[in-house]
């Protein structure tokens, strides 16, 4: 940004930048001004959350699917005199915990992309996309990045510290904000 328009307001620098023909980049509006119904609802972001590991779930599942169809079974016959029959024990295949292996790998890759890059660049992950809204920052109204867009992912820790209350918070929060949103100072908005 130009130095002599750091001292004007937003609507007066988006002003001026039209007037010397440099559009500034489009966001959303200030949060800070938006009435509380503006914010994502609650089971919106939910709802968002559930088709998002949805992904995760059903590649995880493969893997188990593979592991407990593949296992070994080796029986050993008592000879000892006890008359204790066959002693036989069940364990994994090399293939059934290679495919679980595999399918937690690939599933943590979907995560990293969906949670970091896809959030981080557009603000939307595949459920926020479906359902219609994004995590912006507070302050400018753009996605977060893909760093901020994976430490505010690590953050929704703290929210299930405290018997999950933290996940709670949009319910009765102005802004509807979880404690991660509150920490790095993020807000879940409608696309529409």
């Amino acid at each position: 940004m130009h130095r002599s328009l750091r001292h004007l307001s937003s609507a007066d620098r988006a002003t001026a930048c039209q007037a010397s023909n440099r559009i500034p980049t489009q966001g959303y509006p200030a949060p800070a001004a938006l009435p509380a119904d503006a914010y994502t609802p609650w089971i919106t972001r939910v709802l968002a959350t559930l088709i998002d590991y949805l992904p995760y779930a059903v590649l995880l599942g493969i893997g188990l699917g593979i592991e407990a169809a593949t296992q070994e079974t080796a029986c050993v016959t008592d000879t000892s005199g006890l008359n204790l029959g066959d002693v036989c024990a069940t364990g994994n295949s090399t293939l059934g915990a290679a495919a679980v292996l595999v399918s937690a790998l690939v599933g943590l890759g979907y995560v990293i992309w969906n949670y970091g890059y896809k959030q981080g660049t557009t603000g939307s992950t595949v459920g926020k996309s479906i359902l219609k809204f994004k995590v912006v920052s507070q302050a400018t109204g753009q996605p977060i990045g893909f760093g901020m867009s994976l430490v505010r992912q690590l953050a929704h820790a703290i929210d299930g510290i405290i018997c999950y209350v933290g996940f709670l918070f949009p319910l009765w929060d102005a802004k509807r904000q979880t404690l991660a949103d509150k920490i790095l100072n993020t807000v879940c908005l409608p696309t529409t």
